[in-house]
Parts: structure tokens; C-alpha cells; sequence
């Protein structure tokens, strides 16, 4: 717990007088590295001293982990619990709003949230009922464009009308299915509160104040959520230099409006940097400074002049790897540094596996931040939804996702006819297709309520081109699927038993049937399978396992796929990333790898936004440059491999604005000697635990 009456030793002046500042309407521009968070928690615990009630304070921020400290650093400076405090990200919060009010826009409480792999899905299936034929659908694309719409980032227009019947067919698969996407976790809130004036009251009653982090990187809707929650006791923090993400929809012009919209806004800058050397800071300074439309700032620090900033330029991406790999262990030797000192930033993910193949030759361990998680790959949640409704049948959610997968003969219109039985009898899905099957020719069965047969009810209509007796026979099939592997609730050999299911539903012919351009794609996804197979096998074989039972199984993985794995799994290990997933941390020694004109900046983006683009890459390139604590190395290949040939590069134009004496051409380390290398395995394996220098 802090003492709270002495924050002018704690604070520099600007940080104090935002911290300070309660009331009215506020606008921090915090630049890199500049104590934001700080500021942020100090402030939220000064209010609750001041007196505001713990419960009118909501705080948004835009990642779970940035929310979870952000919690842990006022409970640590308060001392208190605080139950009633809501830190929250903007879509964890406009869930919040949906589980209490989203009835009052149709739907049921328990709505599913359909991620990227459950929305391509809809979206399939949506385009098969319309008769696209695969060729015409181009999945990525048109999610993109149902997200733009949906948003408001685009509309209809004659080059895209012809998507707005299955942009309807998709919006009435999400209501059939009971389920919301991504963006409706914020546009739903939005029309509640547009529509229920009496829920956006209740809710502007609770809270009344507000605070925003990284507000440059809010979307419109985002900003139109706060906005009509806040009447004039908000926050807002953020640094338009560092707004990266204008392709999701964030627009950094929102700090205007927030200057339009708000009355007698007061704005405070920080900018001494706690994190960076004075040289790194000074790269970044000239850097940003090409920039025309930002809010003029100077970040300084007072950590001293540092190391120059090394540039390498290495002939291909092979050769920049080896030059990234032997700087590592070099530098893990000569300065005592642990492999988690290290972050190596990319432009792209295509730039990471000549990396990955140098750091696996050299034994380096690393994590690769922003992939796709093994337990999101739609094959794998698919035989993951199989062992759920096995050990679960009442589980709707899996249930829907794996009636039809592989293909059976149950669409949409059987499902929908399903979830109008389940609804009538209130039971799941499960028990309506049993009700279904066990009624024969006596329709009137399927009524049944509490023992008494319904007459009245409105399904009094049903016969038997409700379901044909194929469809009665599709369900029948799925059922005895599910039943038929009730095995694997008890007993042993669990990995066999899922084996033989899979063969059994013909999965690898349904992938073939998928990927018809591609069997090596097909046999990629089954390899995954597999994998998932061999590693049930290596748990139930595990001693330490336990009982090795579906359900010990299922809840393991419940835990091991969540995004929010602790932090201590990653020590020891290098980072690998792209600059936009860096976005936030720091690392004492960064790389900034492939920085050539067409990576950064991006050749696409430049073709496609011109100078504004030229702006964001340039913001890009200068979040990597503040990600460095101590030490920044950047490489740029004469030649590159594009489409299986060497392309002959060029330096990116950010180079040149890097000031000359603030950079040394860097030639790769030597090659490190024996003693040496032993001295590396040694150091690696006592797995250094000196403790970091404090981020703020």
C-alpha cells in the first residue's frame, strides 16, 4: 500500500497534475514509454481517496493484460479488494452490458461469441445455402467486408451490393444460432443504448467517471460507445504518434473529436521517457518529426546517451538471420543477458521463418507472439466440440457446431425448426432432436409438457414435411455418433477411442471435400489431428496425470488454450513478433528485422493509402524504435526471396531520417569461441533470475 499524501514525490510535475486533475474533461497525451499506466492507476486510487465511489469509476483499455495490471497496480496502491471497480477492455465490457440487457433486442441470455474461425464458418455455410459457388467466395474478404459494414467503416455501393444478401443471410445465421460476433460486442451496446434510453440511463447513473487508455487507437463506434456514456468526467490517454491500427477501424482523429465533443477540455503532455536511452529516444524523435499531422512533442530521458543504434545489412534473409542469431548468444555471453531480453520485430509474419530456422539450428529457445493458437484451428475445434457434446450432450453451442460437420443433411432450415422445438418444450437441442425422433407419426408427442399433451400449441401445424424421413435419419445418425462413444467417458484408451471416432465420421474426406484446389492443405489439417491425438495419448500415459478421464481431459485443455496463459511459461525464451504486436511492451535489446522499402514501409499500404499510409508505417516504425530499453540493432537485406526468386532490396526510407550520428554500421559478432560457448550453456542452464529493471 502507498502513502497517497505524498504524490509529488512520486510523480514528475505533468504526471502529478493529471493524476490531480478529477473532474472535468481531460486529455493526456502520454508519449512512448512515459509512464501512462502509472499515471492511470495513481489517478483511480486518488479518486477513491478523494471519496468517488469505487463503483462510478469505469476504466477501458484494449487487452486483457493491460486491464489485469492496471487492477493488480491499484489494489497494490490501495490496499483494498475492490470488487465493485470495473477495469475492463471496451469488448469484455459491452459483453457485460449484453449479459444483462441483450433480451431486449431478441435474443437469449446465454448467446454464444463467435470467434474469426466460427465466423468464417457462418459465412461458408450462409454462402453454400445462397448457391456462391466456392471460387466466387473469397472467405477473408468478405469477413473484412461484413466487419466494414457492420461498423460503418463502409457501405453498400454498386462494386459491393451484390454481398448484401449473404451479409443478411450471415446477420440472420448469428440470431438463428443465438450467437454475436466480435463487432457486435460494441455495435449492440451502441443500439441498446440508441433504442433503450432507460438502459443507457442506468448505466450513465452508475458510472460517472470515465477514463480511456490508448485512446488513439479507438474506432469510431468505440468512441461513439464512451462518448454517449460520458457526460464531462472522462479521461482520455494516448499519444497519436503510436496509432497503428487504422486497418481494424482505429482512427486517431478521435482525439479531435474528443477536443469537439467535450466542453473546456484541459490537456496535459508527458513526455520524459522512463524507459529509453537518450540516443534511442533521439532516433525516434527525428524519425516522427516527418510526420505533418500529430501533436507536436519531444520525448527526453533521463537514463543518459546509451549505445549507438546499429545498423547491419546483411545479402539475404538467411544471412540477416544468422547475423540475429549469433548477435543473441554474443551478447547473452558478453553481458550477462538472458534470452528474454531479447525481441526480435518483423513487419510480417512471412519474415519469421528464416528466424525460426536459425534460432532451431542454434538450440535458441523462442516464443512467437500473434500466431493462431493450436486450439483455434477449426479442425481441432471441431473434434474438440465432438468430445464436448460427448461428455456434455446439453451443450448447444459445440452441438451446433458439429451437427453438420462433416456435411449430413441438416441446414439451416433443420436447425432452425429444431431451436423452435427446443424453445417450446424449453430443453436443449440435444433433447429436442430426441423428442423428435422418439414421436414417429405421433407429432402430437412432440408437446408433450409437464405430462400433458399442448393441442393448443401453435406447433399444432406440424406433420411430416417439417422433417422428411431422411432428415429424421441424419439426425439419427448423429445421434448414434454421440452415443456410440460414450466409451470415452470411462475406462482407458482415450486417444484410440478418438482415433476410431474420427475415422469413423470420415473427417479426412470431409477436409478433402473442403479444400478441393488443395489435398496438401487437407493432409496439413489432418496432421494437426493427429497431433492433438498424439498429445492425448502422452497425458493419459502420464502418471502424474491423474484419472485419465474425457472430462479430466476436456478441463485441462479449457485451461491450457485460454489467451491469458501466465506469463512465467514464456522466461527464458526469445520474443519473436511483429512490430503491431509489440505494441505496449519493451525489451532491453530489440531487433527490427527486413527494414526495406516495400516491408516498411508496407508496399500494399503505400500503393493503397498513399501519404496517409506513408504516416502510419512511419508511427509504426517509430512504436519499434521505443520498444528498446538499452540496445537497438536493425537489419536491411540487399536481396529478399519473393515468390521463389531473389529480389534486390532497398534500405527503407525511415533510415534516412534516423540522425547520422546517432547510428554505427554494424558488422556481424565473430563467431563465438568454445570457452565461450560453454560458459553460454552454463549461464542458459543456472537460468539467470536477476531481477528486471521496473517498467512504467
Amino acid at each position: 500500500m502507498t502513502d497517497l499524501s505524498d504524490l509529488k514525490n512520486e510523480l514528475n510535475p505533468e504526471q502529478y497534475e493529471a493524476v490531480m486533475t478529477i473532474n472535468g474533461a481531460i486529455l493526456i497525451i502520454a508519449g512512448a514509454g512515459s509512464g501512462k499506466t502509472r499515471v492511470i492507476t495513481f489517478r483511480i486510487a486518488h479518486m477513491l481517496d478523494a471519496g468517488v465511489p469505487q463503483s462510478a469509476i469505469l476504466a477501458l483499455t484494449f487487452t486483457n493484460k493491460a486491464a489485469r495490471e492496471m487492477s493488480e497496480r491499484i489494489k497494490d496502491l490501495t490496499g483494498k479488494k475492490l470488487p465493485l471497480l470495473t477495469i475492463s477492455t471496451f469488448h469484455a465490457f459491452g459483453v457485460r452490458i449484453l449479459r444483462q440487457e441483450i433480451a431486449a433486442l431478441g435474443y437469449r441470455e446465454n448467446f454464444s461469441i463467435y470467434d474469426e474461425t466460427d465466423r468464417n464458418a457462418l459465412i461458408k455455410e450462409t454462402g453454400r445455402e445462397l448457391a456462391y459457388s466456392p471460387d466466387a467466395l473469397d472467405i477473408y474478404q468478405v469477413g473484412i467486408l461484413i466487419s466494414d459494414i457492420k461498423t460503418g467503416r463502409k457501405h453498400w455501393t454498386i462494386e459491393n451490393e451484390m454481398y448484401k444478401e449473404l451479409y443478411e443471410g450471415y446477420q440472420e445465421g448469428l440470431k438463428l444460432y443465438n450467437a454475436v460476433d466480435f463487432d457486435d460486442l460494441i455495435t449492440l451496446p451502441i443500439k441498446l443504448f440508441r433504442e433503450h434510453p432507460e438502459i443507457l440511463a442506468k448505466y450513465k447513473e452508475r458510472y460517472k467517471y470515465i477514463m480511456v487508455d490508448e485512446f488513439q487507437d479507438t474506432s469510431h463506434q468505440q468512441y461513439e460507445f464512451m462518448r454517449l456514456l460520458a457526460d464531462n468526467n472522462i479521461a482520455v490517454v494516448g499519444d497519436d504518434d503510436q496509432s497503428i491500427y487504422s486497418w481494424r477501424g482505429a482512427d486517431y482523429q478521435n482525439i479531435i473529436n474528443f477536443e469537439k465533443d467535450f466542453k473546456d477540455v484541459k490537456e496535459i503532455r508527458l513526455e520524459q521517457n522512463y524507459r529509453s536511452t537518450g540516443t534511442i529516444l533521439a532516433a525516434a524523435n527525428g524519425v516522427i518529426k516527418h510526420n505533418t499531422n500529430r501533436k507536436d512533442k519531444e520525448l527526453w530521458s533521463g537514463k543518459g546517451e546509451g549505445k549507438p543504434i546499429e545498423i547491419y545489412m546483411p545479402d539475404n534473409e538467411t544471412a540477416e538471420a544468422a547475423f540475429i542469431t549469433e548477435t543473441i548468444q554474443s551478447i547473452c555471453v558478453s553481458e550477462k543477458r538472458k534470452y528474454d531480453d531479447f525481441c526480435v520485430l518483423m513487419r510480417a509474419n512471412t519474415q519469421s521463418r528464416a528466424i525460426e530456422e536459425a534460432f532451431l539450428a542454434e538450440n535458441i529457445p523462442y516464443t512467437m507472439s500473434g500466431g493462431t493458437s493450436f486450439f483455434q484451428r477449426k479442425e481441432i475445434k471441431d473434434i474438440i466440440s465432438y468430445l464436448r457434446v460427448i461428455s456434455n450432450h446439453d451443450d448447444d453451442v459445440n452441438l451446433l457446431r458439429i451437427i453438420n460437420t462433416p456435411r449430413r443433411g441438416l441446414g439451416r432450415a433443420t436447425i432452425e425448426k429444431l431451436n423452435e422445438i427446443a424453445k417450446n418444450l424449453s430443453c436443449s437441442l440435444w433433447e429436442a432432436i430426441n423428442a423428435l425422433l422418439e414421436a414417429g407419426d405421433n407429432e402430437a408427442d412432440l408437446f408433450m409438457q409437464g405430462g400433458t399433451i399442448s393441442a393448443e400449441s401453435k406447433y399444432s401445424d406440424f406433420d411430416d414435411e417439417d422433417f422428411s424421413e431422411g432428415t429424421k435419419q441424419n439426425l439419427k445418425a448423429f445421434v448414434d455418433i454421440i452415443e456410440g462413444n460414450k466409451s470415452m467417458l470411462g475406462g482407458h484408451g482415450l486417444s484410440k477411442k478418438v482415433r476410431a471416432m474420427v475415422d469413423n465420421i470420415r473427417y479426412m474426406d470431409y477436409l478433402i471435400g473442403e479444400n478441393p484446389k488443395s489435398e496438401k492443405a487437407a493432409r496439413f489439417k489432418m496432421l494437426n489431428i493427429e497431433s492433438l491425438i498424439g498429445s492425448i495419448e502422452r497425458w493419459e500415459n502420464n502418471p502424474e496425470s491423474g484419472e485419465p478421464t474425457l472430462y479430466n481431459y476436456l478441463n485441462r485443455i479449457t485451461l491450457l488454450s485460454r489467451d491469458d496463459l501466465d506469463d512465467d511459461e514464456n522466461l527464458g525464451k526469445v520474443n519473436l513478433m511483429t512490430i503491431h504486436a509489440s505494441k505496449g511492451l519493451e525489451f532491453p535489446v530489440v531487433f527490427i528485422a527486413g527494414t526495406e522499402e516495400g516491408l516498411i514501409p508496407h508496399g500494399r499500404a503505400v500503393d493503397e493509402g498513399g501519404d496517409a499510409a506513408v504516416e502510419e508505417e512511419r508511427r509504426l516504425f517509430y512504436v519499434a524504435i521505443t520498444r528498446a530499453r538499452d540496445k537497438l540493432l536493425i537489419s536491411a537485406c540487399r536481396s529478399r526471396r519473393r515468390q521463389n526468386s531473389a529480389v534486390e532490396s532497398q534500405p527503407s526510407r525511415f533510415l534516412d531520417e534516423i540522425p547520422p550520428h546517432l547510428v554505427e554500421y554494424h558488422e556481424p559478432q565473430k563467431e563465438v569461441s568454445a570457452d565461450m560457448a560453454i560458459d553460454l550453456l552454463q549461464q542458459m542452464k543456472k537460468k539467470f533470475s536477476a531481477p528486471k529493471v521496473p517498467g512504467f
